[in-house]
């Protein structure tokens, strides 16, 4: 079977034990858990859990600011054969984001034999060399011992098959929060010593338009990924204080375009008398005032940006 380790308890750190801090990023399939486990290490919301591929576009960074180290979780957009201009533009950004960071954390769901996706992942993860690799088993809580067993031995013999070893292979299951903790202790002796790069109160680094304009992306997917699959881009284009209100009563206005390809996705994102759209709104002003801390008022407006995903110049206009 090789050299294979598998942790399940975590090791106390010595006392005066020395700082590090660095970059990870978590890759895998769609829907390998990539997101929710960013949020279960920083504790927060951070990065966008959506059930469909692709709504990851922008770098969300999440910080875990621990006291003998400070780890920062870059999402990649996920990895795939490109069919647009956007896609190749994807993968780039991809493929230099993994030469980039310190740690790359590969998601495989324990539910879901290693298929064709996964390999796919694997090859390109052996191509970048000097990287450590950790696999992560995620979702254990839905399978039973020997399952999980067979999927550790599975990841083992993938790494084998490729020519590479992983640096650790370690089960979690971020729902139950069962190990998140063991995978930062894992990840932080990989990193290089140093100081902390962000300031302690950091969650992520990505300007609040950047997340806000997310959000309202991903409240406008809810239900309608199937007719829309990812032919939605949201720009804020201003937030402002609203003049005249007392400093204990501030209120925000933002606002934003919600751009689609063609004019006949209009009537889905809107909805029968506006319907649809109002709830998107409702839903993201919620999300975006827990985000902010502060009360919103959200204008949103539905905007057509002709086939944007394969025109160089949109592309640039709304943000990629």
């Amino acid at each position: 079977m090789g050299a294979m380790s598998v942790r399940t308890q975590s090791s106390e750190e010595p006392a005066g034990a020395v700082h590090r801090a660095g970059f990870a990023c978590f890759v895998g399939r769609p829907n390998a858990g990539k997101s929710t486990l960013t949020n279960a290490l920083v504790g927060q919301k951070v990065a966008i859990t959506a059930n469909q591929p692709q709504t990851t576009r922008h770098t969300v960074r999440g910080i875990v600011h621990r006291p003998d180290a400070q780890l920062i979780l870059v999402d990649t957009p996920g990895l795939h054969k490109p069919r647009t201009l956007l896609g190749e533009r994807l993968n780039d950004i991809v493929r230099t984001t993994w030469a980039e960071v310190d740690v790359i954390g590969f998601c495989l769901p324990a539910n879901e034999k290693l298929g064709p996706g996964d390999r796919f992942i694997a090859k390109e993860l052996a191509s970048i060399k000097k990287t450590p690799k950790i696999a992560i088993v995620t979702k254990t809580d839905l399978v039973d011992g020997k399952t999980l067993a067979e999927q550790l031995i599975a990841i083992d013999q993938l790494g084998q098959e490729l020519g590479f070893e992983w640096a650790e292979i370690v089960p979690v299951s971020a729902v139950g929060d069962k190990q998140v903790g063991l995978l930062a202790d894992l990840i932080v002796p990989l990193l290089p010593e140093g100081p902390a790069l962000y300031p302690e109160g950091d969650l992520t680094d990505e300007p609040e338009q950047v997340m806000i304009a997310e959000l309202i992306r991903e409240a406008a997917l809810e239900g309608v990924r199937d007719e829309l699959p990812h032919s939605i881009a949201v720009v804020v284009e201003e937030m402002l204080p609203r003049e005249d209100r007392p400093a204990d009563k501030p209120l925000l206005d933002i606002h934003a375009f919600v751009y689609i390809e063609r004019p006949s996705q209009k009537g889905i994102i809107i909805g029968p008398k506006g319907k649809r759209l109002k709830e998107v709104g409702i839903k993201s002003r919620k999300q975006i005032e827990a985000l902010l801390g502060t009360p919103v008022f959200l204008d949103l407006h539905v905007k057509v940006a002709k086939d944007w995903q394969r025109d160089p110049r949109q592309l640039r206009k709304l943000g990629f």
